[in-house]
């Protein structure tokens, strides 16, 4: 039997697998049931503690593959069903309808979420779990507050395979172990914000979630703190715009690949003699000795060895994308900096460099480490910043963690810097950091404004964006092709830094 007998009582395991007579929607593969199980309990974790069935049917209906979905009721729950679930009461003031069963309006909110073009197209994108969690957050989470009961169990349903396969013989048996109060209560909500739902499910922004597949939507954090970034991403109005100008530029920067890299090693021939290396490189008249004076002189590491010509590695880039998030970055310069600081991210990374993330204020916020193959493109997307603008203390922070940086690692910084074009930092500090860094830098112009800076000689060189060109589709999409190609170009033909700091700034 798929779950033991001891178990078929206990809340944990009963609570959840019991309400599947609830559910509607089957996969032909019994591993995405797993992958429900997945959904339940990082929505939990979200602080929304949906039944399963609902996590169960509407995560399958944005996640599996139309052709491997059966939509209809399971074998024998009618009877079940009509024991527990009442019919639908409509608010005070309203002309009641006729009666209908709760389960009924759920049957059709899923039957109309299967039919509709958003379902369909998520289902054509091959959602990754993360990207599913957030998916059912965003159209399930109303249910939670207007739910005023608690599961009566916890989630913490074990992912164990053998336990959802044929489970539908045990389903009576499981249904009847637990109060199913909280199911009813959820069928309430759902019936009583079915417009809302249905609204929310038909207004999903699918590009923002075709970006986030593509560039890794977990590349910062790890479990429910990524899932807050994708919520955050997929719910900004703001994002939107960013997402479609990141698509306009992503496809010639994924040209991108990585150059292979010299051997350290001679591959042919030796360059010379000396006393460590392997055996197969032993020079030869060495095997003239006899075997006393032969171990002698391999004991006291006298042996004469071929040698290979060897070069030093070269000190690796780190490539320091630095985003301006006050007040004078919001509507076009927002879209433009934040989609510029995707494709520049995306790639110096297919060119085979590290790359950190990070906004400023009159703050340093902190670092978004990119992972290979991925950015931290939902932080990137959500982020907001209210904490108005000090240029002075921000790059004196900076230039002492970057003087630290270069005291312990052997890493060459290369600081991109995307900010608004009045801004004043001490030509002081600019100097400081650029003992310890590269500095590049791309600033966008206001309305009939132009660069006046006193510290532009120090850069190693900078755009300029003005605002006609953030107005006009086309231009602004060349603008910023051009700055992603030039800054990984100058980037790759930058000799490494020489200049060490011996302190950092106190």
């Amino acid at each position: 039997m798929p779950v033991p007998s001891s178990l078929i009582k206990d809340p944990v395991i009963a609570g959840p697998l019991g309400g599947l007579v609830f559910s509607v929607v089957r996969a032909n593969s019994p591993m995405m049931v797993m992958r429900a199980v997945r959904w339940y309990h990082d929505l939990a974790r979200l602080g929304l503690q949906l039944p399963f069935f609902m996590v169960h049917d509407f995560g399958l209906l944005y996640a599996a593959p139309k052709e491997q979905l059966e939509i209809g009721p399971r074998p024998g729950t009618d009877v079940l069903v009509q024991r527990v679930v009442p019919a639908f009461q409509q608010p005070p003031g309203i002309p009641p309808p006729p009666k209908v069963s709760l389960w009924t309006i759920y049957r059709s909110v899923l039957g109309e979420i299967a039919e509709s073009d958003a379902s369909s197209r998520a289902r054509s994108l091959r959602l990754t779990d993360d990207l599913v969690v957030v998916v059912l957050a965003r159209v399930l989470g109303s249910i939670v507050s207007r739910t005023n009961m608690k599961a009566p169990y916890a989630a913490s349903l074990p992912l164990d395979p053998e336990m959802v396969c044929d489970i539908d013989p045990q389903l009576p048996l499981l249904f009847a172990s637990v109060s199913r109060t909280f199911e009813a209560g959820a069928l309430d909500a759902l019936a009583r914000s079915r417009l809302h739902v249905l609204t929310l499910a038909d207004a999903l922004d699918l590009d923002t979630l075709r970006l986030l597949g593509m560039l890794g939507p977990e590349s910062t954090a790890a479990g429910a703190l990524a899932h807050v970034d994708l919520l955050a991403a997929i719910s900004s109005p703001a994002a939107n715009d960013i997402v479609n100008f990141s698509l306009e530029l992503l496809p010639s920067v994924l040209e991108t690949r990585s150059a292979r890299a010299a051997g350290t090693h001679a591959v042919h021939g030796y360059a010379g003699i000396g006393t460590k290396g392997s055996f197969d490189s032993l020079v030869l008249t060495e095997l003239a000795w006899d075997d006393i004076e032969f171990s002698r002189r391999m004991v006291e590491n006298e042996l004469f060895y071929y040698t290979r010509e060897q070069a030093p590695d070269e000190a690796r880039r780190l490539h320091y994308v630095l985003i301006d998030a006050s007040a004078s970055m919001r509507g076009d310069r927002q879209v433009f900096a934040r989609g510029l600081a995707i494709a520049l991210g995306k790639k110096l990374q297919l060119a085979g460099e590290e790359v950190w993330m990070r906004f400023f204020d009159s703050r340093l916020y902190d670092v978004q480490r990119a992972r290979p193959g991925q950015l931290p493109a939902a932080y990137l997307l959500g982020f907001k910043g209210e904490r108005g603008r000090n240029p002075a203390r921000v790059f004196a922070q900076l230039a002492t963690e970057l003087a630290l940086l270069r005291a312990r690692d052997q890493r060459d910084p290369v600081v991109h810097l995307i900010t608004h074009a009045a801004l004043h930092v001490p030509r002081q500090l600019v100097q400081e950091i650029k003992q310890s860094a590269h500095l590049f830098g791309v600033f966008i112009l206001p309305s009939g404004g132009d660069l006046d800076l006193d510290y532009l000689d120090l850069l190693e060189g900078h755009a300029v964006v003005d605002h006609a060109t953030l107005t006009e589709k086309s231009a602004r999409a060349r603008a910023a092709t051009k700055i992603v190609n030039d800054a990984s170009d100058v980037a790759n033909r930058m000799p490494p830094s020489t200049a060490r700091p011996n302190t950092a700034r106190p």
